[in-house]
């Protein structure tokens, strides 16, 4: 057993406008609470639509609730001449926690290289953010290349070359399980995490044992506790499933599925 608590973490994309939002964080909220989550083993985080943050917020701070605020994206630079741009100093404002990085719709539509993930990482860690960095293979990659060798090489590349290492969280996600209803076994995930940790500690040391690795893609609350089940698996980066209370709130309460 480690003492890395689980970390459940709702990528909504460009879905939920603020009033959405704030009858989402409501009800999953209430759920939540309906059902005496224990949010002392385990973490829960929203990701909204950079619009949708304020109100969050908003709401988060005023009903005290136990959740976690994230950001789907980061600019690489501080402030200026960046239209469309959001820096980390607006984020931390807002008590964001997290800050999704490198997410494979990213690197796809938007041509974000690993370069380019390498200094949103800096960005994060210079507003106190912790950025999840999210590393998967395509299809084609994992049949050139085997199952772990793109995510390892988008982790050691997207924590390189830094003076020095804040706190990340690495999200796997196989580029083909996304959205499409296929999803990687357990094993398979399981695998993959534990080769990211094992390179993390040849690159970086004991930063490895501390550093939670999720799984994402096609997650849902009746194939999460198998995941979990994995000592290299922390937690869960889930999309379209996010977006039903009663499902989310089912995924963050994986542990009542799992018969020990």
């Amino acid at each position: 057993m480690t003492n890395r608590i689980p970390l459940i973490a709702g990528n909504w994309k460009m879905n939920m406008d603020h009033l959405q939002a704030i009858a989402l964080i409501q009800k999953l909220s209430w759920t939540l609470s309906d059902a005496d989550h224990d949010y002392s083993k385990v973490e829960v985080a929203v990701f909204p639509p950079f619009t949708d943050l304020r109100s969050a917020q908003t709401l988060i701070d005023a009903e005290k609730f136990e959740l976690a605020l994230g950001a789907q994206d980061i600019s690489k630079h501080d402030s200026g001449a960046f239209t469309g741009e959001i820096s980390g100093a607006f984020l931390s404002k807002l008590n964001t926690k997290y800050v999704l990085v490198g997410h494979s719709e990213r690197r796809q539509y938007h041509s974000e290289d690993d370069s380019v993930i390498q200094q949103k990482v800096a960005a994060a860690w210079r507003h106190n953010l912790i950025p999840i960095i999210c590393v998967g293979e395509t299809l084609e990659e994992l049949e050139s290349e085997g199952q772990s060798a793109v995510p390892i090489r988008q982790t050691i590349a997207a924590l390189s070359g830094h003076d020095s290492l804040g706190e990340f969280v690495i999200a796997y996600e196989p580029v083909w399980a996304i959205g499409t209803g296929k999803v990687a076994t357990p094993e398979q995930a399981s695998e993959v995490a534990a080769a990211i940790r094992k390179a993390l500690s040849e690159s970086f040391g004991e930063v490895a044992s501390q550093t939670r690795i999720l799984y994402g893609g096609s997650v849902k609350a009746n194939n999460v506790a198998g995941f979990l089940l994995h000592e290299d698996v922390d937690g869960v980066l889930v999309g379209g499933a996010s977006l039903d209370a009663e499902e989310f709130s089912g995924i963050a309460r994986y542990q009542k599925h799992i018969v020990l």
